[in-house]
């Protein structure tokens, strides 16, 4: 009405323009200032984050070359990568609050997936977004390359899976690849696509080694989404069965572990063949050289860097023991401890192939319900046996660290190192398997006095509580299947179980004999066979206490030799040289084997002294093979 009023009477405009004039500068004066400021917030926001982003690439860098110069093929070399990478997680993760990315209290609603995806996740039972997925998916479903940092367990596939299941266009062709290190976990990322488009007509496809080629050509031909290891995928890129026109996604899981197992190459190969306006989303726990390179090279310049901080690398639900024996008694220990526990499912690690064989060997011949799984065995057999261990017919599953990588069953309780891993990150993964979605789980290590330098590094770097336990006595594993037996008998009677038809036979059974007697008896008859080692003692010997090896951050170039060094050794530590053997001086360290006694006497003294002016470190060694072999000198 107003504007009527103006258009009809047009001195009133200009009389109602010169009356406000005044007021209409100030409004954009203040609009003005306003706008100046915001900018300047803005301006030293981004000074803040490229400053905070310099000084974390200064901190790698020059973090990076002295690890790398002082523990060059040295296992702690490791182990300062971790600590750098939970520095580097922190920092990040304080730009990431800034810029507003770190949402709490969300729910799958808030992301912005589309009905059919919300409803699917719904039904299996999950409301709420982990961190990973709080923070990749709305980045993703923009359409920004993103390259993801977080550990194993987070929900890493959902956090990619989603936003490709949300944005994916292509119907009638391949619309995205996604790249993983291993068949199993290959096979557990299509398994929970498919559980996520339980709304959707899309066809997911795996392919992976040891399985017929021609059979994943043919599914192939219906595919939407492909999921495989990079050498399989790359032979299907090069048979003509894989076009790569229509994709949309690449997705690189678990990148650290492809470059560890020597598919870099292959992962370039398949990274260049895909069209260059694709998406891709990259996860990986580490942030090696090569990967950073990768990222570089093949996402977009504006890719954003979503890293999770670790507030534990272990479960607070996992209860972690370790048992301390000689190594011709782990076999033993490890049925002892099963005896004791009686795991509803329990994944026992080795090492290697051949340790797996021979356990599930010597497992089988007393009587446990156990298969292996190792990558030298066919992928059906290693499916059938994975299959058998979801469904309850295995109890137990024997496997080496890749063989167990993306196994994902319920109901895991136990997780037995019968050997430790070669390195933490292992050591995590392995007892990832229990303890999942809540529950409680058990992670018990055997190890011989050798081995406990390096589960000092795991519980210093993990910062998990691995407590000190005793190998069970054979009396205690009576008392312990006495009391469930008592249980079970008290609950029968006190249900009034119908025993009706034993009670005859109990009758005459008392009438003949001690009614104590034939209660033993029959506990003893069911016992006959509850035990599955011969066991000869009630306790376990205790272990023989072995030399402990020790690293000394000096070697050759610095002017070392196994004179000095012994000198140097008996002068600070004031101890014998006979205490003192098998020493190895490298081009930049040296190894060194003490009596077990006097090892801490050893660090205690001898760390931050100087030989030749260099100040030195020592510190348990995880590498426990005496090393023959000169190491190069790192520039």
């Amino acid at each position: 009405m107003d504007l009527i009023v103006l258009a009809i009477y047009p001195n009133l405009v200009k009389n109602f323009i010169v009356k406000n004039k005044n007021k209409f500068k100030e409004n954009i004066n203040d609009l003005n200032k306003k706008l100046k400021a915001f900018e300047r917030e803005s301006m030293e926001l981004r000074q803040s984050e490229f400053k905070i982003e310099s000084k974390m690439e200064r901190l790698s860098a020059n973090k990076e070359s002295y690890t790398t110069r002082l523990f060059e093929d040295y296992d702690l070399s490791y182990v300062k990568a971790l600590e750098f990478r939970d520095d580097s997680i922190e920092i990040n993760k304080k730009i990431h609050e800034k810029r507003g990315y770190y949402m709490t209290n969300l729910t799958f609603n808030d992301l912005g997936l589309k009905e059919t995806l919300v409803k699917a996740i719904d039904d299996l039972g999950f409301t709420t977004p982990s961190q990973i997925q709080a923070e990749a998916i709305p980045v993703a479903l923009s359409g920004t390359d993103i390259i993801g940092q977080a550990q194993t367990g987070t929900g890493k596939t959902a956090a990619f899976g989603l936003p490709i299941l949300n944005n994916l266009t292509v119907k009638n062709a391949i619309g995205s690849i996604i790249l993983a290190p291993t068949r199993e976990l290959a096979i557990q990322v299509h398994d929970e696509l498919v559980k996520l488009t339980k709304y959707e007509k899309l066809n997911i496809v795996a392919v992976y080694g040891g399985a017929p080629i021609h059979l994943q050509a043919r599914d192939l031909k219906r595919a939407n989404i492909v999921v495989g290891t990079p050498g399989r995928v790359l032979d299907h890129i090069r048979r003509g069965n894989l076009p790569l026109s229509s994709v949309e996604f690449l997705v690189l899981d678990e990148a650290d572990e492809m470059l560890n197992m020597g598919f870099i190459d292959d992962m370039e190969e398949i990274m260049k063949s895909i069209p260059e306006e694709r998406q891709t989303l990259l996860f990986s726990a580490t942030m090696p050289p090569q990967i950073k390179k990768l990222t570089k090279k093949y996402l977009k310049d504006d890719a954003q860097h979503i890293a999770i901080a670790r507030k534990e690398m272990t479960g607070s639900t996992i209860t972690q023991n370790f048992f301390e024996v000689n190594g011709s008694q782990r076999l033993e220990a490890l049925c002892r401890l099963i005896d004791l526990d009686n795991p509803s499912a329990g994944i026992i690690f080795c090492k290697t192939k051949k340790g797996v064989d021979d356990l599930v060997s010597s497992m089988q011949s007393r009587g446990y319900m156990v298969e292996g799984m190792h990558g030298d065995m066919s992928q059906i057999q290693r499916m059938k046996t994975l299959a058998k261990f979801k469904n309850g017919s295995l109890k137990f599953l024997v496997a080496t660290d890749v063989a167990a990588r993306g196994i994902d069953v319920d109901g895991v309780t136990h997780v037995f190192n019968y050997e430790l891993p070669q390195d933490i990150e292992s050591y995590v993964h392995r007892i990832g398997r229990t303890g999942r979605a809540g529950r409680t789980g058990t992670a018990y290590s055997i190890i011989s006095p050798r081995e406990f330098g390096f589960l000092n590094q795991i519980k210093k770097v993990t910062k998990s509580n691995i407590v000190k336990k005793s190998v069970p006595t054979v009396e205690e594993i009576y008392n312990n299947k006495f009391a469930i037996l008592l249980e079970e008998v008290s609950t029968i009677i006190e249900d009034n179980t119908d025993t009706s038809r034993f009670t005859k036979i109990a009758e005459e059974l008392t009438e003949k004999f001690n009614a104590t007697d034939v209660i033993a008896s029959l506990i003893q008859n069911q016992f006959k066979n509850k035990l599955s080692f011969d066991y000869k003692n009630n306790e376990i010997a205790s272990p023989k206490k072995e030399d402990v090896r020790l690293f000394f951050s000096a070697g050759r170039r610095d002017g070392l030799t196994i004179k000095n060094l012994i000198n140097y050794i008996k002068d600070n530590a004031k101890v014998g040289a006979s205490q003192i053997r098998d020493i190895d001086i490298m081009e930049n360290f040296a190894f060194v084997n003490v009596d077990d006694a006097i090892h801490m006497q050893v660090l205690e003294k001898c760390t931050g002294g100087k030989i030749n002016k260099r100040r030195v470190n020592v510190e348990v060694s995880t590498n426990n093979k005496k090393r023959s072999r000169n190491k190069r000198s790192s520039k």
